[in-house]
């Protein structure tokens, strides 16, 4: 049942608000947890990128999985392409806005089991201060000790697609697509106690 229920639950790895009882707290490991996106520039390629800074925590519950809870702030001033100027681009007003809106933040409000080690995640997404509910595809790919820091760890990946119109960013359409694919690649563990 533990096996279960962790796999049903680990995959959450994106948040920070916790229910007190019967969940493990998972912090996210900042060197192992990146959101990717990708979208079509008129047909010609499929340009992408990623945001570096992501935070917060999840809320893993065992005994009931579809209870476990997850929250996660994304620094959109974070986005990284490999180009400076594309990099500058997408945080000026016509896309991510990021001066004005510096974080956008995922909150989970469903979790669908489907499997031991899949689950469909449902949350609420606010981005430029407009919230759209979002459902991610999320995969457990272990749950075990990190070698290195010797912590538990939960690793997982998620993926969803988003219209970024509805957000309000609607430069370049529909030349550059209005949908935008999302790959969450990350790592979480539960840090040790500050009395040990």
């Amino acid at each position: 049942m533990k096996t279960f229920a962790l796999g049903c639950t680990a995959f959450l790895a994106l948040a920070t608000a916790l229910p007190a009882q019967a969940a493990d707290t998972y912090t996210f490991d900042p060197f192992h947890t990146n959101l990717y996106w990708k979208a079509n520039h008129f047909g010609f390629s499929n340009p992408s990128g990623k945001f570096a800074t992501i935070t917060g925590m999840v809320a893993l519950d065992e005994a009931h999985p579809d209870a476990s809870k997850v929250d996660v702030v994304v620094r959109t001033g974070s986005v990284v392409t490999g180009i400076d100027l594309f990099n500058e681009h997408l945080r000026a007003d016509k896309f991510f806005n990021s001066e004005k809106f510096p974080e956008a933040t995922f909150k989970s409000t469903k979790v669908d089991v489907m499997s031991a080690t899949t689950a469909k995640v449902t949350g609420d997404l606010t981005l430029l201060g407009v919230t759209k509910p979002v459902t991610l595809d999320v995969t457990l790919n272990k749950i075990g000790e990190n070698p290195i820091s010797k912590l538990k760890t939960a690793g997982f990946t998620a993926t969803g697609t988003v219209k970024r119109s509805e957000f309000g960013i609607t430069y370049a359409l529909p030349g550059v697509s209005d949908e935008v694919q999302l790959t969450i690649d990350a790592e979480a563990n539960i840090q040790p106690s500050v009395n040990q």
